[in-house]
């Protein structure tokens, strides 16, 4: 496939909120400002997206209308790949599936840190006396009235039914190395570098700060069919938690060649995975919008 680079002038709307996607970008120079409610006296910036990056992804990967508006900071290039046109892609820049891995799990990040720093918020709020609400609580607070305020009608709950059936659809025998997990069985260890993701097939996998410590704390549990360690491996990172087998488990193992030949021989696994990683970071920004909703309620109160 012949790359089409496209070049917008500075202002220029390159997506917009509401309209549905038939295309996603790869920006490759300048910068592009991610808003939601552009136009409008309650204009608010969610994000910059910066060269290397992907936008415009999810709206292809799960078939929703764009969530925000996009607008060219300065001169910006773009590669701009049709969502029919996305599979030959891949298959023709497989190194660039690990890339949107990599970027989609980075924002289920971000996203992560701010839903858990907005349930620390919500619960000084609803533990505050309503004479002690200050300007001082205000300010730390503000960042999620502002961000309820300008997204409270947009929670487009995502299809978890439909993602399974997806999975199931995908033939048994295109599978990486399986590997089954009696109950207890640690499968890898904070700190530890495995390089390879995980996709949980069967049982459960529970993950731990301070495995076996004084400290130890379980964070959350995950149940099939779900995808985990990825944002390690695409960062060549050590693990930040630990990973037990809660029940008797069966995970997949996949490394960054499994994801490139994957492209190749199952491109179905490979489109199954972004529109978990999509699912995953819609699901949280639908946890995060709610906690925001609280905090703001609880604090008018």
């Amino acid at each position: 496939m012949g790359l089409v680079e496209k070049i917008f002038k500075n202002g220029e709307v390159i997506i917009k909120e509401g309209d549905i996607g038939k295309s996603f970008f790869m920006l490759t120079e300048g910068k592009a400002g991610v808003y939601a409610n552009y136009g409008k006296n309650d204009l608010f910036r969610i994000a910059v997206i910066e060269p290397g990056e992907y936008f415009g992804e999810m709206a292809i990967i799960e078939e929703y209308p764009r969530s925000a508006t996009v607008v060219a900071i300065g001169n910006v290039h773009a590669i701009e790949i049709p969502s029919d046109e996305m599979t030959t892609f891949f298959q023709d820049n497989p190194e660039q599936v690990l890339e949107l891995i990599k970027h989609l799990s980075s924002r289920v990040k971000t996203m992560t840190d701010d839903y858990n720093e907005s349930q620390v918020l919500l619960q000084e709020v609803r533990n505050t006396e309503p004479e002690k609400k200050n300007a001082s609580l205000f300010s730390k607070i503000k960042k999620h009235i502002d961000t309820h305020q300008n997204n409270k009608n947009k929670l487009t709950e995502p299809n978890e039914d439909d993602l399974r059936k997806a999975f199931t659809a995908i033939p048994a025998d295109q599978c990486a190395q399986m590997e089954d997990l009696p109950t207890d069985t640690i499968l890898f260890q904070e700190g530890q570098a495995d390089m390879c993701m995980y996709i949980l097939h069967q049982g459960n996998i529970g993950f731990y700060t301070d495995l076996e410590g004084d400290d130890e704390k379980k964070l959350y549990e995950l149940t099939p069919f779900a995808v985990f360690g990825e944002l390690e491996m695409a960062n060549e990172e050590p693990r930040t938690v630990s990973a037990v087998a809660e029940t008797d488990s069966r995970v997949e193992i996949i490394d960054s060649r499994d994801l490139q030949e994957m492209v190749q021989t199952c491109p179905a696994k490979i489109d199954w995975i972004l529109r978990y990683l999509s699912f995953r970071l819609r699901r949280l920004t639908i946890d995060f919008l709610q906690a925001c909703k609280e905090i703001t309620e609880s604090y008018n109160k």
